[in-house]
């Protein structure tokens, strides 16, 4: 499993950032990411200095969201989506970019599923087996889906 530090994390963003904007060729993963960069032109400044990005502590009590795991989110749902895990997703997000302005406002909606499974999961309000994360995680999409 792969599971980077969080600086790796963020290092992987910047140098997406670098080589994107410098024509240098990317991996399949480096233009996934690169698509979400260029869809949130807020995160640029951060990642264009690398070592601030690095040294930049995100507080929720201050009321900053942190662009690096919104932009890590945003690749987990692609990931999710391309071999449609947890089965039935792809047909959901269908539904939800059908009623969305665009795919990703779509894929903002998930994310929002995401991220409320992720947090009932760690905080044992639903049984720890995937199979219930999975179910939850899909309900909830199916709720903002319209059904």
């Amino acid at each position: 499993m792969f599971n980077p530090s969080r600086d790796e994390v963020r290092r992987f963003f910047c140098e997406v950032w670098r080589r994107g904007h410098s024509g240098e060729p990317l991996t399949p993963l480096q233009a996934m990411a690169l698509k979400w960069i260029d869809r949130h032109p807020e995160t640029h400044a951060l990642l264009a200095d690398a070592q601030a990005a690095l040294d930049r502590d995100f507080s929720i009590a201050q009321g900053d969201s942190n662009p690096f795991l919104h932009l890590s989110l945003h690749l987990a749902i692609d990931e999710q989506l391309s071999i449609d895990q947890p089965p039935g997703l792809r047909a959901l997000f269908a539904r939800l970019a059908a009623r969305a302005a665009s795919e990703h406002d779509a894929a903002h909606e998930v994310m929002e599923c995401l991220g409320q499974v992720l947090w009932q999961s760690q905080r044992g309000a639903l049984p720890a087996d995937p199979a219930s994360i999975n179910d939850a995680y899909l309900e909830c999409l199916r709720r903002r889906a319209g059904g």
